[in-house]
């Protein structure tokens, strides 16, 4: 299969899981598709971004390399010889219209999407890897390995040692906003996933040079509408903070879903909704 005809081939699979699997939904009564069309981005693995990481993330975040290293040690690959395919799962409209409407909690379409929305998410990844092994190729997601693990960050406070968001950064697929989301041609509201894989087509062009380019705080001075959002108060003009966010969602959300939807699960996003990046990559008149 040549290069453009093996991106396609891709692109397909994982556009066609979301588009027309049963498998794609929040679970709900009505049955509401978890996600929305799919974007797809390749990056390669020998990629010096991928390096960058050790140092922006924390040294226990692992290259494409050594992943695959990890998964097949008896295959000897090069890292300019593996692809790493990442994919945006947008939120549907009718999720972000529900969510947008909240002050304090998520909404349970929302909430639905954390969790039900995610094993959509596993069920991508096993998907697109099974199909990539019956042609031939190697192929591993990080996110499902027995080694993937969240790890303390002396940056970031914790992290972990693989970024489905950094993957996809380095695919040409978003960059990051005040609040930590990825803002991509579709929005902040989703959510990400990667496989890695033993071939090698060309990456998708990375469109900006910063990686908080999209953000209108970052490159304008403007907006800030996502710390008003923000029932935590976990986010400033400083930035994220992740122990406020973390102890608002535990337990707080995690009892208001159990009590008001009636499943186990936890979410909030409303810094993903109701502002300007929900849907696009804003512009100035989006806050003028």
């Amino acid at each position: 299969m040549d290069n453009q005809n093996l991106t396609k081939w891709i692109e397909n699979i994982v556009k066609g899981f979301v588009l027309n699997s049963d498998d794609n939904t929040l679970q709900d009564k009505n049955n509401q598709k978890a996600w929305a069309e799919p974007l797809v981005g390749f990056s390669n693995g020998a990629d010096p971004i991928f390096e960058s990481y050790k140092e922006y993330v924390g040294s226990f975040h692992f290259t494409p390399y050594e992943w695959f290293h990890m998964t097949f040690p008896s295959i000897s690959v090069q890292p300019e010889q593996l692809t790493v395919i990442s994919y945006i799962l947008p939120q549907t409209d009718a999720t972000k219209s529900d969510n947008r409407k909240e002050t304090l909690v998520p909404s349970e379409s929302w909430a639905r999407a954390r969790i039900f929305g995610e094993e959509v998410n596993v069920k991508l990844r096993r998907h697109l890897v099974k199909n990539l092994e019956a042609a031939g190729y190697q192929a591993l997601a990080p996110q499902l390995s027995s080694e993937w693990g969240r790890k303390p960050s002396e940056q970031y406070v914790f992290a972990s040692n693989w970024s489905e968001r950094h993957a996809a950064y380095a695919a040409g697929l978003g960059t990051f906003g005040l609040c930590d989301g990825l803002i991509t041609p579709k929005g902040k509201a989703m959510r990400t996933g990667s496989v890695i894989a033993n071939f090698q087509i060309p990456p998708t062009v990375r469109p900006y040079r910063e990686h908080h380019e999209y953000c209108l705080f970052f490159t304008a001075g403007k907006c800030k509408k996502c710390i008003a959002r923000c029932p935590a108060g976990a986010l400033s003009e400083a930035g994220h903070d992740k122990i406020k966010c973390r102890s608002y969602m535990h337990p707080m959300t995690d009892e208001y879903v159990k009590t008001h939807y009636h499943f186990d699960g936890y979410g909030c996003g409303l810094c993903q909704t109701g502002v300007p990046c929900e849907s696009k990559i804003p512009t100035v008149k989006d806050v003028e």
